[in-house]
């Protein structure tokens, strides 16, 4: 099966290519019912696969010098619906029921997803090619307002830079 190159994707295709890369993280992790508040490094491996239809991501977070979470992300676009999807297979063990979907605003991409325990809201704001944002915000079931999670500053780094551990 040959991948069509990325000149022959579609614009929407094309913006994900914007996660492509080996990044460094500074992270803010907020106390929730799942961890403590502090601060962690982080580590992402993202490549497009599939001639540049799909990008797929692995992200792992330290803490104290341990791997604290690891998440393993795939993102594309559907054409159908207009969205940017992000299926989520992380360490928590939830199975995700359906994919999260959202939209650029400008150089921000916003995520959302809702599930059994409520509703996670994710964004990537990019500052250039070489540095983005993540903020990760949680709503739990009948609550009206929104947990900060996450929140981290990424760097490019050379590919060679991100461990295996």
């Amino acid at each position: 099966m040959n991948a069509s190159p990325f000149s022959s994707l579609s614009a929407d295709h094309q913006r994900l290519q914007a996660l492509v890369g080996a990044w460094r993280g500074e992270e803010e992790v907020s106390g929730t019912q799942w961890t403590d508040a502090g601060t962690a490094t982080s580590e992402v491996l993202a490549e497009a696969q599939f001639g540049g239809l799909f990008v797929v991501q692995r992200y792992r977070q330290r803490r104290d010098g341990t791997v604290s979470f690891g998440a393993h992300n795939v993102f594309g676009f559907d054409q159908q619906s207009g969205a940017v999807t992000m299926h989520q297979f992380d360490s928590m063990g939830f199975v995700p029921a359906s994919p999260a979907t959202g939209t650029w605003d400008g150089n921000r991409l916003t995520l959302l997803r809702s599930s059994p325990r409520g509703a996670a809201r994710v964004s990537y704001d990019f500052d250039g090619s070489d540095s983005y944002r993540m903020r990760l915000q949680f709503q739990p079931v009948g609550s009206d307002g929104w947990q900060e999670m996450v929140s981290g500053l990424y760097r490019r780094v050379p590919p060679s830079a991100i461990g295996e551990g």
